[in-house]
């Protein structure tokens, strides 16, 4: 089971404890995963029919779920039915990660010790905080900030004014100036009091090659990871919201903006200015047009425009 090296872990805590009126179960709930991620004593969740092949195959001990869906959980798999899986999810990761609920300061950020980064080389004003890996002939800008347990590798360019935390880099990733890596994501339960938010418990990942233009923002992982794969470059003002995975080779223009939660597959390009809805699947070698919305799946070697997108075709008998 990978432990979580960002946030600590209170756990674990019996089912019983977690939920007194729907479980008489003393089993030991160790963490929290995603339903293809979760191992025996892991609790998941299972909120859309989205994710049912998953929650057919998730080996998870304990999975919270509407009375609707529980028909696809696997009998090893005990099932609390609930009104609203987020709400009572998001009550849960707060008692395993309470110091997630927020980005609490680093209170370890200090000037970096050149002789335990050897071959690296730093700007004026850099604080590191504890545990922070960085490979070999790296270079930090001027003012950046790199929090702890962040691991860096080999021949990155990480420019000025940026802050990285909870994120694990490449080689070779270059970082432009005014980047976000690893903040909490936009993830909250409105109430009609107040909102209750979903603490974030992911992580951000890119693999090697990638290149994030200036002034990006790449939200982590809610419970899974926010991934970009290997070759992938973005353009300047580009956000991307919490458990977007980015394929292989995609190339993504200045200002396009990603809810949360969707997947695109390798050699994906987007134009400026797009919007891709949450929990989607873009497929491989899609092509989407600057401006568009995308709001439903696209198959592979599809190439879309327009708001809602649809086939270049179509939109173009349609203007």
């Amino acid at each position: 089971m990978s432990q979580n090296i960002f946030f600590n872990n209170n756990g674990p805590f019996k089912l019983n404890i977690l939920f007194p009126k729907q479980s008489n179960s003393k089993t030991k709930i160790k963490d929290i995963k995603t339903l293809d991620k979760a191992e025996k004593f892991d609790l998941t969740f299972f909120d859309s029919l989205d994710y049912k092949n998953s929650a057919e195959k998730t080996k998870a001990s304990c999975c919270i779920t509407k009375e609707s869906l529980k028909k696809y959980i696997p009998t090893t798999c005990e099932v609390i039915t609930v009104k609203s899986v987020l709400f009572e999810l998001a009550k849960v990761v707060s008692k395993f990660y309470p110091s997630a609920d927020l980005d609490y300061p680093d209170n370890s950020l200090k000037k970096p010790n050149k002789s335990k980064y050897p071959g690296v080389k730093f700007g004026n004003n850099v604080l590191i905080g504890n545990n922070v890996k960085i490979g070999k002939s790296t270079l930090i800008g001027c003012n950046t900030i790199i929090e702890k347990n962040v691991s860096i590798g080999k021949s990155c360019v990480i420019g000025s004014q940026i802050m990285i935390k909870n994120s694990i880099l490449g080689n070779n990733v270059v970082i432009q100036d005014g980047s976000k890596i690893g903040l909490k994501g936009f993830g909250f339960i409105p109430l009609k009091e107040k909102n209750l938010r979903i603490a974030h418990i992911g992580k951000v990942i890119l693999e090697d090659n990638v290149e994030i233009g200036a002034s990006c923002t790449i939200d982590r992982g809610s419970i899974g990871d926010t991934v970009i794969g290997k070759n992938t470059f973005l353009d300047n003002q580009v956000h991307m919201a919490h458990n977007v995975k980015v394929g292989k080779n995609c190339m993504i223009a200045g200002q396009v903006g990603f809810a949360g939660s969707s997947t695109l597959g390798d050699n994906v390009s987007i134009g400026g200015q797009a919007g891709i809805s949450g929990h989607l699947k873009i497929g491989n070698n899609v092509k989407i047009g600057g401006g568009s919305g995308v709001v439903k799946d696209i198959p592979d070697n599809t190439t879309v425009m327009g708001y809602p997108a649809v086939p270049l075709k179509e939109f173009l008998k349609k203007n």
